[in-house]
């Protein structure tokens, strides 16, 4: 049996950041540090700035290219952090400006760009300027910044519309003087009025801020909700949701008019050198999503798709052929995400059976359906194989290098998401997927931080901690390690060259420089294809490609070099 057990060796750091060239982002590995889970310094229960610095070295040594920063701003924690009340500043939990500029020499001086997340649909309500806007009359300027509406009824005491919120509930918030204010998510989130001069200009203060501190690039929330229709009448909940509406007519969503607010982005992020990078949080169709990516726009954009795709050999290859045909009309690269914070961790996903209703499994406390998880994580490795070999960039989520499982059974006292209470305790949010690393095998939480975690860890993570898993040849850590490094070897032009005619259930494509990558979707053995294997997912024979593995192999001749 073959292990491939040769040691990972991480890619040699630039000062500037993770690539030399403006273009470091088409194909680079991108780690997503939700910041209150990642490391805890002070032993407040929450993670913080001086946490991730200090385990930058554990980046660094892992390979990645960048680090995408979920929200770190000053919030109320309705939605995680992603209700924010200022966007120039940081959380006192989580840190200070300094030691924000000392993160930023820290990634930088270890050849890692930084990509910090930006929330322009909507802000805190205790923001500033809608305090005062609820502080001011209809009508008033302070008003027009945020999307503010007449109620129904005689005195306005019925919502606008019957429109629901993401987490549930009415998307209308009264505030007692017959006005109501719009909220696509939870109440404590109202949506920017992106009509108003004001916002837009504020936006840009924004980005400036952050790129002049040294950021790389942004990762842009909700990028299709911006620009509204807010014209009256206004529909109702079925017409919104209506299958034939034409592109680019949705009252709320992926308007043609958001693309001037990205032209606009995009004038200011090549205003600097290197250029700032940007990608979309778009769920937009397939077809649309090219919009956000293109060059005079954000540049690049979410793909979602292998995340919500079953382990399946036909659907695997579909969703690439189909994205990377998207990024080449875009002029742009494709992103690949299997996992992140608002999702169950795909090595949980696939130790369901094929079908299951997530939502029922964390209502249930993950035990009905039964999950196998030696097969989830054997097939998550699997899988991130796969994407890391494809052409474009590829987003990590924290913890899934130490082959993290979801938490499923957090107490509902626990539970810190909006989607659980919104919901009435029909949803039980996202909580699973962004409960605190295990960093070491013991302690009050496992090398978290000095004292309890925010949120509460099982026993079992003692099993997947990083110190448990360093220098275990076996374990997924090492694993990641070991891919990252190759692929940083590997690295090479963006093209792709499918492998025709492979056993039922596998996958193969070649890659510029003579290497090729094989996945075996199935579950009994087929026979290794020809080259020189240099990663493999999990152990294979000599000649057979075991079930739900992937192989990376080089030919003679790249094998020489």
């Amino acid at each position: 049996m073959t292990d491939l057990l040769e040691p990972a060796t991480a890619p040699t750091a630039t000062p500037d950041g993770a690539a030399g060239d403006a273009t470091w982002w088409r194909q680079a590995v991108v780690y997503q540090v939700y910041p209150r889970s990642f490391a805890d310094s002070n032993g407040d229960g929450t993670g913080d700035l001086p946490g991730l610095t200090a385990r930058v070295p554990h980046l660094a040594r892992l390979g990645v290219d960048a680090v995408w920063l979920s929200p770190f701003y000053p919030s109320e924690l309705a939605d995680g952090g992603y209700d924010v009340a200022d966007h120039r500043d940081v959380d006192p939990r989580i840190g200070t400006l300094e030691q924000f500029d000392e993160l930023v020499a820290a990634l930088h001086g270890a050849g890692i760009k930084l990509i910090v997340d930006i929330v322009p649909n909507h802000s805190s309500d205790r923001h500033p300027w809608f305090r005062q806007a609820l502080a001011a009359a209809p009508g008033s300027p302070e008003r027009e910044r945020y999307v503010f509406r007449r109620g129904r009824g005689e005195h306005g005491e019925l919502p606008p519309s019957d429109w629901t919120a993401a987490f549930g509930g009415s998307a209308w918030e009264h505030v007692g003087d017959g006005e109501w204010y719009l909220h696509l998510f939870a109440p404590e989130q109202p949506d920017w009025n992106w009509a108003n001069p004001e916002v837009r200009e504020d936006h840009l203060s924004t980005l400036r801020f952050w790129a002049d501190r040294g950021v790389d690039g942004f990762r842009i929330d909700v990028a299709h909700a911006l620009t509204k229709d807010m014209s009256l009448p206004l529909p109702t909940a079925a017409e919104l949701a209506a299958d034939d509406l034409p592109d680019g007519a949705h009252r709320l969503f992926d308007r043609e008019e958001v693309h001037e607010v990205y032209r606009e982005w995009r004038r200011l992020f090549d205003s600097y050198d290197p250029p700032r990078t940007a990608v979309a949080e778009a769920w937009v169709p397939a077809h649309r999503r090219s919009r956000y990516a293109s060059p005079d726009g954000l540049g690049q954009a979410f793909n979602f798709d292998l995340l919500r795709s079953a382990f399946d050999a036909r659907s695997f290859r579909a969703v690439v052929e189909e994205n990377l045909a998207l990024a080449a009309r875009a002029g742009s690269s494709s992103t690949w995400v299997l996992s992140n914070h608002d999702v169950v961790r795909h090595a949980t996903r696939y130790a369901l059976p094929d079908g299951a209703d997530e939502e029922a499994w964390l209502l249930s406390g993950g035990t009905e359906p039964p999950a196998d998880h030696g097969r989830g994580l054997r097939r998550a490795r699997a899988a991130t194989a796969f994407v890391l070999a494809l052409p474009g960039s590829t987003y990590l989520y924290q913890g899934e290098e130490l082959g993290l499982p979801e938490v499923a059974d957090l107490p509902a006292g626990a539970l810190q998401d909006p989607t659980w209470v919104r919901s009435g305790g029909t949803r039980k949010g996202r909580d699973g997927c962004r409960v605190p690393l295990p960093w070491e095998a013991s302690g009050t939480s496992f090398g978290f931080g000095p004292g309890p975690a925010h949120l509460p860890q099982p026993g079992w993570y003692a099993g997947f901690a990083a110190d448990v898993q360093d220098g275990d040849p076996a374990s997924t850590l090492e694993f990641y390690r070991r891919a990252l490094a190759r692929r940083a070897r590997l690295r090479c032009a963006e093209d792709l060259e499918w492998v025709e005619g492979t056993p039922e259930g596998v996958v193969a494509f070649r890659r510029p420089g003579g290497w090729t990558c094989a996945t075996n979707f199935g579950t009994d053995p087929v026979p290794l294809p020809a080259g020189q294997v240099v990663l493999s997912s999990g152990p294979i024979g000599e000649t057979l490609l075991g079930g739900e593995t992937t192989v990376w192999l080089e030919d003679e001749a790249g094998a020489a070099r």
